[in-house]
C-alpha cells in the first residue's frame, strides 16, 4: 500500500509547488519556482481515473513544501497516510500497519520530477515543456519526461494568479490522476516540526536502499 502511496508523490510536490509561478510561458513559470519559491501550503483532493474512465478513488488531505527537498503529504480521508522528506531520508507511514519504511531521499528522487525541487535540476535537462494555453482564467503547461522509462507520459498544471488550482497526471496505460488545490499560500512561515518526522512509540521502521523512482502523485488504493 505504502509503496503504491509513494510512487506518484514527488511528483506531485512539483506541481504544487509551482505556485510560485507567474503568468508566461509555461518553461518561465517553472524557472521562475526554482529561484523564487520557498514554502507552499495548501488544502488537495484527488482523484483516480482509469482508461475506460471509472473513478477508482478518492482523497484529501493537506501538503507543506519547504525548499530545498523537503515536504510533508498528508492524506486526512479516506484514511490517514503521511509521507515526510526532511532532506535526507522520505519516511512513509501508516498508521493503521504501525509501520514506517524509510528511504534516502537523493537517490530516491533522481530522475523524477521532485529532482527539480530537490536537487534543483535544469528544468530542460528533465522535461520538455510546452504552453497549453489558459482554460477559465488558468494557465495551461504541459510537462512531458525526456526519460521514455518512466511510468507517466505528461503531467497538467493549471495556474491562476500564482497558485496552482488543478493537475492532471496521465500514465502510459491511459490511467489518468487529478489534483486539485484550495487555500494556497506561498512563501509562508510553515511550522519546522511538520518537516522531520519521528516514528511513535511500537512503530515498525523499514530501512530501504531501493532507488526506484516515483513516477507521479501519490496513490490510494
Amino acid at each position: 500500500m505504502l509503496k503504491s502511496l509513494f510512487r506518484l508523490s514527488s511528483s506531485l510536490i512539483l506541481g504544487l509547488a509551482a505556485a510560485a509561478a507567474q503568468a508566461g510561458s509555461g518553461e518561465d513559470e517553472l524557472r521562475r519556482f526554482i529561484g523564487d519559491t520557498r514554502t507552499v501550503t495548501a488544502q488537495f483532493s484527488q482523484v483516480q481515473i482509469n482508461d475506460r474512465g471509472e473513478k477508482l478513488a478518492s482523497s484529501s488531505g493537506q501538503m507543506v513544501l519547504s525548499r530545498p527537498g523537503r515536504f510533508r503529504w498528508s492524506y486526512m480521508l479516506p484514511y490517514e497516510q503521511l509521507i515526510v522528506c526532511d532532506g535526507e531520508k522520505i519516511w512513509m507511514y501508516d498508521p493503521d500497519l504501525s509501520q514506517v519504511t524509510v528511504r534516502p531521499a537523493a537517490d530516491t528522487l533522481t530522475g523524477t520530477p521532485a529532482a527539480l525541487l530537490a536537487q534543483r535540476s535544469t528544468l530542460t535537462e528533465e522535461f520538455t515543456v510546452s504552453d497549453l494555453g489558459k482554460r477559465n482564467q488558468a494557465q495551461g503547461v504541459l510537462l512531458k519526461p525526456r526519460n521514455i522509462d518512466g511510468d507517466f507520459e505528461a503531467v497538467e498544471m493549471w495556474l491562476h494568479q500564482g497558485a496552482p488550482e488543478r493537475m492532471v497526471f496521465r500514465d502510459r496505460l491511459g490511467n489518468r490522476t487529478e489534483v486539485a488545490f484550495t487555500d494556497v499560500k506561498v512563501n509562508a512561515k510553515v511550522d519546522e516540526s511538520q518537516l522531520h518526522f519521528t516514528p511513535p512509540k511500537n512503530t515498525e521502521v523499514v530501512e530501504s536502499s531501493a532507488t526506484t523512482a516515483p513516477a507521479g502523485p501519490p496513490s490510494k488504493p
